[in-house]
């Protein structure tokens, strides 16, 4: 990373990796691992990147994209800035102490360095174990014939789901901000997974009662629902979503059934 600055010297930075796992995939390796894991692509890696800005880029300017996750439990909602840190899994915890490394060379090396505390982000690159695609694919799937049901976990669990667009705007509109900080990168609303079914079966033309099981044994993080608070993000920047989430869905569903970006 050193070697890679120090030739570019890139003007702006979008940290984006990340280690995760959907809510419904189930790890098979121990903690150990996946603490290691984590901690080398949250932490370890970025703080290569800091480092690396500080020695031969200073003038860059850098994005971490952090998760709602690091506030895990969180007493109160909507979360915003101030809303104290949490974190109950491994993803939060490592996310956690990248957004606190950032804040670390961002006050102690005076680099412009931002996190976003990034909120659900739905595009047709998830993956297909992801409850969102998982839907969307499954839903397809049966009004083209290949499948005849969809199961799926707890159907009352609601997330503040945005377009993954809308968030990559987001991410350039933070690093031309005057002054770096944090920031909360959310809609505000929430939606239950049922809100998600009905609106993409009903798009469909599918009476979703039909096809769609519920089965609550299937392992979730967790039971807290989250829902940001965006409203910094809009004074500084200006950032606002372009689409709401019946236009969100429409797009994830089109996007699926022809195999292009909208």
């Amino acid at each position: 990373m050193f070697d890679l600055l120090r030739r570019i010297v890139p003007d702006e930075i979008y940290y984006l990796a990340a280690y995760h796992h959907s809510a419904e995939n189930i790890p098979l390796q121990g903690d150990l691992d996946l603490f290691t894991r984590s901690f080398q692509v949250h932490v370890h890696s970025l703080v290569n990147f800091l480092e690396g800005m500080r020695l031969f880029a200073r003038d860059a300017r850098l994005f971490y994209a952090a998760s709602s996750h690091v506030f895990g439990n969180a007493a109160s909602e909507p979360q915003d800035e101030l809303t104290p840190f949490n974190p109950k899994c491994i993803y939060g915890i490592t996310k956690t102490a990248g957004v606190h490394a950032c804040r670390f060379y961002r006050n102690q090396h005076r680099l412009f360095v931002s996190s976003g505390i990034l909120y659900n982000h739905e595009s047709r690159y998830r993956k297909p174990i992801f409850v969102t695609r998982k839907i969307i694919n499954g839903a397809v799937g049966i009004k083209n014939g290949r499948q005849d049901k969809l199961v799926l976990g707890n159907l009352s669990a609601e997330v503040d789901w945005g377009y993954a667009p809308d968030y990559v705007e987001a991410f350039q509109k933070v690093l031309h901000a005057d002054v770096p900080d944090d920031f909360v990168v959310a809609t505000g609303r929430k939606h239950s997974v049922q809100n998600f079914v009905e609106a993409v079966f009903g798009y469909l033309d599918l009476d979703w009662k039909l096809y769609v099981h519920e089965d609550k044994t299937i392992i979730a993080k967790g039971d807290v629902s989250l829902v940001g608070d965006p409203g910094k993000l809009m004074r500084v920047t200006g950032w606002k979503p372009s689409v709401d989430f019946s236009e969100m869905i429409r797009l994830l569903i089109l996007q699926e059934a022809i195999g292009v970006d909208g």
